[in-house]
């Protein structure tokens, strides 16, 4: 009798609070997939998007971050709506996970300064997914950022996992736009406006190259004579391009820069090295063997 007793509450009990839990379940996955859905939207209308995509870049990082609070806050809800359903109190558990917590908490300072520094980059925009940066030490391109830690992936392939606490200054070189600044030396016999003259053809030509032209956002700006070096003059110039393509346009500069020079016959001074030929302590030289070659 008592075996069919136990057998008629079970099943009294997965009537009532079973279906209770799997509705609850139920519901916590579709709050998950609609929570999911509506912040994409919502930050698609509210986040303005900027050249090359910058708007997705903020989406993504926001996105993410938005997601998994939403997703810890339904998964706390739902378990404690099940607990309510197997008649466990949850006042008393509420209770000890409060002083818990604040114990947590004078134990944890470098944890909640790292959530609070986090929380500041991401509501100031200072860093989203995709970006190039570099976090006082560390730079590299932005893999992952969240209330705790910012993640790079360096030019090496290294991964570098930033505790948002320790950053002091953000250097984003990726922001809405980029630039490859220029410092070009030739030799002070060289006319400097001639040179300056070259430097706009090949920007031209880079523009109408049909591979830079959609990476370029505004003709190269020369600065002009910059500097009187101890073996040549520099003249500074920058260009201005779309976020993470100054490197790429910047090389192809550079080559054609060395290309230019080598046909015009400008000359681009490198260090020299002069050699004496040391001598023993008797005042005696090494013989020094020289053969001249005719080509």
């Amino acid at each position: 009798m008592e075996y069919e007793a136990i057998i008629t509450q079970a099943k009294a009990w997965l009537i009532t609070s079973g279906l209770q839990i799997l509705l609850i379940i139920a519901m916590a996955i579709i709050a998950k997939i609609v929570a999911r859905a509506m912040t994409n939207r919502i930050l698609a209308t509210v986040v303005k998007t900027d050249i090359d995509g910058e708007g997705e870049k903020r989406i993504d990082t926001l996105g993410s971050l938005i997601q998994n609070i939403l997703s810890v806050s339904i998964m706390a809800i739902a378990i404690i709506m099940i607990m309510e359903e197997f008649g466990i109190e949850i006042g008393p558990i509420l209770a000890a996970a409060g002083i818990l917590g604040l114990a947590v908490g004078f134990g944890a300072q470098q944890l909640v300064q790292d959530i609070i520094s986090g929380f500041f980059i991401l509501m100031d925009d200072q860093v989203r997914v995709g970006d190039v940066v570099d976090l006082g030490g560390h730079a590299g391109l932005v893999e992952k950022v969240n209330l705790r830690v910012t993640v790079l992936r360096d030019a090496g392939g290294n991964v570098h996992f930033v505790r948002n606490g320790q950053i002091g200054t953000v250097t984003n070189m990726t922001k809405e736009f980029s630039r490859y600044v220029f410092e070009i030396g030739v030799a002070y016999r060289e006319n400097v406006d001639d040179v300056i003259v070259i430097l706009k053809e090949i920007d031209e030509e880079l523009r109408a190259d049909k591979e830079y032209a959609s990476d370029i956002l505004k003709p190269l700006e020369v600065l002009g004579l910059d500097q009187f070096g101890d073996s040549a003059v520099i003249i500074k110039a920058f260009t201005t391009t779309k976020p993470i393509q100054q490197w790429r346009v910047g090389r192809e500069f550079n080559r054609r820069l060395k290309i230019k020079f080598d046909e015009r016959g400008i000359e681009m001074p490198f260090p020299h090295i002069t050699m004496y030929v040391g001598e023993d302590k008797k005042g005696e030289s090494p013989a020094l063997n020289v053969k001249v070659a005719h080509g």
